[in-house]
């Protein structure tokens, strides 16, 4: 019944959002003041991202911490996140509403992502069944700013250090995100992978935002190729081909809904570092099996409305997932192309 009443209820909000996607202006987005950066001094492409981040974005020298986890281990074991989730929170003053871990392993936590593991608690319940109905997030489609002031929850973020060329890459599209609002496009696409289309009904219908110079387009499609003009591009398909074709304008969102989209250094399926790879400027995926459910996703209309009113990335994509145990978000936190 629970399930039921929550599916009713988010259908209301999807039709909602589909009929006004220029949404009335949202609360304040966060601000660099507020966010707090997390370096693996063990790491040396995390020292000198870390470092970048900090000066591009004017991170005060007070909201870096700096830690060591030795090895690049994929997953950590609840106690060992425990430690490192005290380490992080005995730095940060009341004022730090979010935080971006500057690595990219570890990314799990059991079968939690680590940035859900951080801002909502290590979830042991869903380890007993990963396919099992997840915890409802609080902050899921949520108005109001300062999350960790009003909710006791402080959003965090991935950013990926594979490569510190392409992290700086991705920190300079963070940051032009914000400069001027491009003509650009969001685009959602029905697949033939029948089972990865739970998030079709919540697709916003094609239309022309033309105060934020951006078109919505529903595609019925496998593939999206050679198009340049990509701020939002959401679909289902266990690996997006054609990603070198395309172009993503500064601040864009990408992911794809998948099983193993956030187990970003394995290989079963795509990783969501492709995503930022081919251009994106923030993206997210899921590092254990959870089923189809469209609530451990992100919900599109509801993202696109955040968004699109001035949100962060990291504001709206937390935003935008009622059921975020399984998921990682990665990307630069910041970027925001339509901040008032």
């Amino acid at each position: 019944m629970i399930l039921r009443t929550a599916c009713f209820l988010l259908l209301g909000l999807a039709a909602d959002a589909r009929a006004q996607f220029a949404a009335p202006a949202g609360a304040p987005a966060l601000t660099s003041a507020e966010l707090a950066i997390v370096i693996n001094d063990a790491d040396a492409n995390s020292v000198a991202v870390g470092e970048y981040y900090r000066r591009v974005r004017n991170i005060a020298p007070s909201n870096v911490v700096h830690v060591s986890i030795p090895g690049k281990p994929h997953r950590l074991d609840p106690a060992q996140f425990a430690h490192l989730r005290r380490q992080i929170d005995s730095r940060l003053n009341p004022s730090i509403q979010a935080v971006l871990m500057v690595w990219t392993a570890p990314y799990a936590v059991g079968c939690n992502g680590i940035t859900a593991a951080y801002t909502m608690g290590y979830d042991a319940a869903q380890c007993q069944s990963t396919c099992a109905a997840g915890r409802p997030s609080s902050y899921f489609n949520a108005d109001e700013a300062r999350p960790f002031t009003n909710r006791n929850m402080r959003l965090s973020m991935l950013l990926p250090t594979e490569s510190v060329a392409e992290a700086k890459a991705l920190v300079d599209r963070g940051t032009a995100s914000g400069f001027r609002v491009l003509p650009a496009s969001a685009y959602y696409l029905a697949t033939s992978q029948q089972a990865r289309n739970a998030r079709v009904p919540f697709f916003p219908r094609s239309a022309v935002l033309a105060s934020r110079k951006l078109t919505v387009k529903r595609l019925q499609a496998d593939v999206l190729e050679g198009v340049r003009d990509i701020l939002i591009y959401q679909t289902g398909m266990a690996s997006v081909e054609r990603l070198d074709t395309l172009g993503f304008v500064p601040g864009a969102l990408a992911d794809h809904l998948t099983s193993y989209g956030g187990d970003l250094l394995g290989s079963s399926q795509m990783s969501s570092l492709r995503w930022l790879q081919a251009g994106a400027t923030a993206s997210y995926g899921t590092v254990s099996e959870p089923c189809n459910h469209w609530q451990k996703f992100p919900q599109p209309s509801i993202l696109l409305k955040h968004y699109v009113s001035g949100s962060t990335a990291i504001e709206a994509y937390w935003r935008s997932v009622a059921w975020p145990a399984q998921g990682v978000f990665i990307g630069e936190p910041l970027a925001a192309p339509y901040r008032r």
